[in-house]
């Protein structure tokens, strides 16, 4: 959901500044003033990529990049939703709201709160929404997951509803993937609403455990680059469900509940026993990237951020030769930064486009940048969009 990305190494926009476009938007749409005003971080997956459906761990951060929504209630049960994306206010009522595929386009977002809610058995006021964002759309920062997030935390609290926040996820999850119809794991929704600034959140898929890992790139004098790699998404959406496919055929095969099951030691029996290259092929990047996600976690701990440097470039290699879902411009990204000084560089999201994370030290982070900009303008490609970021909040009211 949102504007263009940033580009240069600048910060981002601090979240005051999508909050007073929001408040905007509200005043010109309805009139008066928001109840309140509620953002919710776009994130990037440090590493662990398409493990989380495979019931394995992962590793996100929230970015300072943010979705705000400022919100009214309404007397009746129908929501009205604006964004600085579309001119034209989106209404729906109970009918539209109870029947996945009714709303569509970018409102699908809000209407799918707005079930998942009701089908939970609560109660959802009736309200006005206007949407601003930084997090830029089809980047692979989650920009769906932050605006369920935001539109969730104000309609909470707008009908005062006894929803813990650690039921968030989970509810803001069957939203995308009943409603809007996009299969996702619990990743993206838990990064955005439990995120905490300093910290990356160590998540197991399976029973949902979290943990807040300390990443304090500023204390280590490094930063993280986030190249926007400008790359069209190429049939993201049925490459993905091909892939988590797969994934679901080889547990079956191996007899086990999920690919987190098939421990790393045990992964050359696994593979003798699956029927095709290919298969094997998805198998061992899932495995292998969640005990890359586990001596992540162990380095962090261990206070050696530097040195995770090597499994993010490992964990690139198997997306690119294993997982097949890279693409030229996000493989030149990678190869540029690296060869430019990065302790290690990989893709985030899901694949076929997005964002590549580039882990340097902070006084080169401009050059790292620069980099990559020569190497896509030397390919003919669009050129990328660039930000340092620093791990952030998660969800919250803003005032």
């Amino acid at each position: 959901m949102n504007g263009p990305a940033a580009t240069a190494t600048t910060p981002p926009a601090p979240a005051g500044d999508v909050a007073a476009r929001a408040t905007a938007g509200f005043r010109q749409r309805y009139g008066g003033e928001p109840a309140g005003r509620w953002a919710a971080p776009g994130r990037v997956n440090l590493i662990g990529e398409h493990t989380d459906y495979n019931e394995g761990f992962v590793l996100p951060f929230a970015l300072p990049l943010r979705t705000v929504v400022a919100a009214a209630a309404r007397d009746d049960e129908r929501w009205t939703v604006w964004s600085e994306l579309d001119d034209d206010p989106v209404e729906f009522g109970p009918d539209e709201a109870d029947a996945p595929g009714r709303v569509t386009g970018w409102a699908a977002y809000v209407a799918g709160v707005v079930w998942a809610l009701r089908a939970a058995g609560h109660t959802v006021p009736g309200a006005r929404l206007a949407i601003a964002s930084d997090v830029p759309v089809g980047s692979g920062l989650s920009s769906s997951a932050a605006i369920e997030s935001a539109v969730l935390a104000a309609l909470v609290e707008l009908g005062g509803l006894d929803l813990p926040a650690e039921r968030w996820p989970r509810l803001a999850q069957r939203a995308e993937n009943e409603y809007v119809g996009a299969p996702t794991g619990i990743m993206d929704q838990s990064a955005v609403i439990r995120g905490r600034a300093g910290h990356a959140l160590f998540l197991d898929c399976r029973n949902e455990h979290v943990e807040q890992i300390p990443f304090d790139l500023d204390a280590a004098g490094l930063a993280m680059l986030v190249i926007d790699s400008r790359a069209p998404h190429r049939h993201a959406d049925g490459e993905y469900a091909s892939r988590r496919r797969s994934c679901e055929e080889a547990a079956r095969a191996l007899g086990v509940a999920a690919l987190r099951d098939v421990d790393v030691a045990d992964l050359d029996a696994a593979l003798e026993k699956l029927p095709d290259d290919e298969t094997r092929r998805r198998v061992r990047h899932v495995v292998t990237e969640d005990q890359r996600v586990l001596d992540t976690v162990a380095l962090l701990r261990a206070g050696r951020v530097r040195d995770i440097g090597p499994l993010l470039t490992a964990s690139h290699a198997s997306m690119r030769d294993d997982f097949e879902i890279t693409v030229p411009e996000v493989d030149t990204a990678v190869e540029a930064a690296l060869a430019a000084g990065a302790y290690g560089v990989r893709m985030t999201g899901g694949g076929f486009g997005g964002c590549v994370l580039a882990l340097v030290d902070a006084d080169s982070a401009d050059a790292v940048a620069a980099a990559v900009t020569t190497a896509y303008a030397e390919r003919g490609f669009a050129a990328p969009g660039t930000v340092t970021a620093l791990p952030a909040g998660g969800a919250a009211r803003l005032d």
